[in-house]
């Protein structure tokens, strides 16, 4: 198998009441973690007030070398 640089998606474990910054994009910003499901997160603008309801998202974790594609 022929390896290549892959760049690694994880899943990441909010916690209600966390405060996160969201850099770039159109969800970009301060925001407060306020309630979560199995697919959805909800935040609140500290600023604004408002509040968004989205799935669930991943963030950029890492690169590294590695074969790919795997067989899960």
């Amino acid at each position: 198998m022929q390896r290549a640089t892959v760049t690694i998606f994880k899943p990441y474990d909010f916690r209600v009441g966390e405060r996160i910054r969201i850099e770039g994009g159109m969800r970009g910003g301060d925001w407060e973690v306020i309630e979560i499901t199995d697919k959805n997160v909800r935040l609140r603008c500290p600023v604004s007030g408002k509040e968004v309801d989205w799935a669930r998202f991943c963030y950029f974790e890492e690169k590294r070398e590695q074969p790919w594609p795997l067989k899960d």
